[in-house]
């Protein structure tokens, strides 16, 4: 299989900047689409709203009696069977049952699909529902969502009409994606109020939501700030604050704002700081503001075990001939491609498109509608491949991605990690390839000395069972075909 491909490429939307190249598109899943079979089953789950704003759950028609066996009326999704690395498996043998949750937030977590608590959910779950502070270092793509979520909600007091909980995120397409899931898992809890604030929206929308009631606010760090500020935002009695990719929000990008935004919070307060990386900035932050944080590091080693690292040594001139190669020769569900520059990431959807290929691009200087538009149709598989900066490397879980391509190598080790962190999620097996032209050949050895990990030449062959999950069942063993 094949990314899409047609002789006549139609290029829809380049002038408007809306980021949807295609070839021939199809929905994921159909002939010639962008990638079904058991990692698309993850996709369905995740439709949602992208404007920000909570949307009240359907309403459950059946009424659970007591003495009634409760989980026979879920709604389960199919059940993933594909295989799963030690990096979501080596587990206590804890049941979400164990921690005392109301049954209507169990009932979201099981209908998510979330089956048994990830190691992070293990180690986070009981230490925040004490109200005690976390300092939490779990690689990418480990369940940290669900590690800070399930606990908030536990936490919320639905008699209370006011704000209780803030999460902050650095971009505004984690912010979308983090309040998609948080409606998802409270929609049997009876009234959770959600809501998603963030830059380059309207802000008139925001006020008037906030003056209902609003119980979990999610946003970027300089929209919540502003809202603050106008006194729209009423921080008064928030007892919980979550800051996930810490190292990002602390770093110089953010941080000023951050530290201005906890002088409106209650002194009184519950700090969790999530991250795959924690930096020295972190470091001080955690020591000004945090009350004996309870640490939790599962990064003995930093890259996934699932996601198989090579390189190809090729010049600038050669690098979208080897992709159209990659692409022709690979079984791709979905793949996201990275480059370095907003300029670059058009110019390479554009030549991707000329190809032949249906392709998707995102950058920061877009439409926010445009962005938010791309992001939901890549996630739900309307298209196969994502040409994209920086912007997409936090915390963006998107199950159907098996491949990323740096098409552009990183120059920082906390990039790269972050960029390859987008396939192989959950536990799941996934590729990361990458062109390495002669100026880079420093930055790859400094990489993998950093990260001590090991980036292979890229073989002639690459083993289908490396990244693609048809190959495997949960038990390991290859499926027939």
């Amino acid at each position: 299989m094949s990314s899409n491909r047609t002789e006549n490429p139609v290029i829809l939307g380049l002038s408007n900047q809306n980021g949807q190249l295609r070839g021939s598109v199809k929905p994921a899943g159909a002939p010639g689409g962008g990638g079904g079979g058991p990692q698309q089953q993850q996709l369905n789950q995740m439709k949602g709203t992208i404007n920000g704003n909570s949307q009240p759950a359907p309403p459950t028609n059946a009424i659970i009696k007591p003495g009634d066996d409760w989980k026979k009326n879920l709604k389960l999704p199919p059940k993933d069977t594909r295989i799963k690395t030690s990096d979501v498996t080596a587990t206590k043998g804890n049941e979400f049952e164990d921690y005392c949750l109301k049954r209507e937030l169990l009932m979201g977590i099981f209908e998510m699909g979330w089956e048994k608590p990830s190691p992070i959910q293990e180690e986070s779950i009981p230490i925040a529902l004490s109200g005690r502070d976390i300092l939490a270092r779990a690689k990418n793509g480990t369940g940290k969502s669900g590690a800070y979520l399930i606990p908030l909600l536990e936490r919320i007091d639905l008699k209370r009409d006011c704000l209780q909980a803030l999460v902050i995120v650095p971009t505004r397409e984690l912010a979308l994606q983090v309040s998609q899931i948080c409606i998802q898992v409270s929609k049997h809890m009876g009234g959770v109020k959600v809501m998603a604030t963030t830059g380059g929206t309207n802000l008139r929308d925001d006020i008037m939501r906030l003056d209902e009631t609003v119980h979990v606010v999610i946003a970027t760090p300089g929209r919540i700030l502003d809202l603050i500020k106008k006194g729209v935002a009423k921080v008064g009695q928030v007892q919980m604050i979550v800051l996930d990719e810490a190292d990002k929000l602390l770093s110089q990008d953010f941080v000023v704002m951050m530290e201005e935004m906890l002088g409106f919070l209650p002194r009184q307060r519950q700090i969790l700081l999530y991250s795959a990386t924690f930096p020295l900035s972190v470091q001080k932050f955690m020591n000004a503001h945090l009350q004996k944080p309870y640490e939790i590091n599962l990064m003995e080693e930093l890259t996934l075990k699932g996601v198989t690292q090579y390189y190809a040594y090729v010049t600038e001139r050669q690098k979208v001939h080897c992709l159209n190669t990659l692409f022709s020769r690979l079984q791709i569900n979905q793949s996201i491609i990275f480059c370095n520059s907003s300029q670059r990431v058009e110019l390479l959807a554009k030549k991707i498109s000329q190809l032949g290929y249906s392709c998707f691009y995102i950058h920061a200087k877009m439409r926010q509608e445009h962005r938010n538009r791309v992001f939901h149709d890549f996630r739900n598989g309307l298209c196969r491949n994502l040409v994209c900066t920086d912007l997409f490397t936090r915390g963006i879980d998107i199950q159907a991605v098996n491949v990323v391509i740096n098409f552009d190598f990183p120059k920082l080790g906390e990039t790269y990690l972050h960029r390859i962190g987008r396939s192989g999620r959950f536990g799941h097996l996934g590729l990361a390839i990458n062109l390495i032209t002669y100026d880079d050949r420093f930055n790859l050895k400094g990489i993998e000395e950093q990260l001590g990990t090991e980036i292979k030449p890229i073989p002639g062959i690459i083993d289908k069972s490396l990244y693609v999950a048809e190959y495997h069942s949960e038990g390991g063993e290859e499926v027939k075909q």
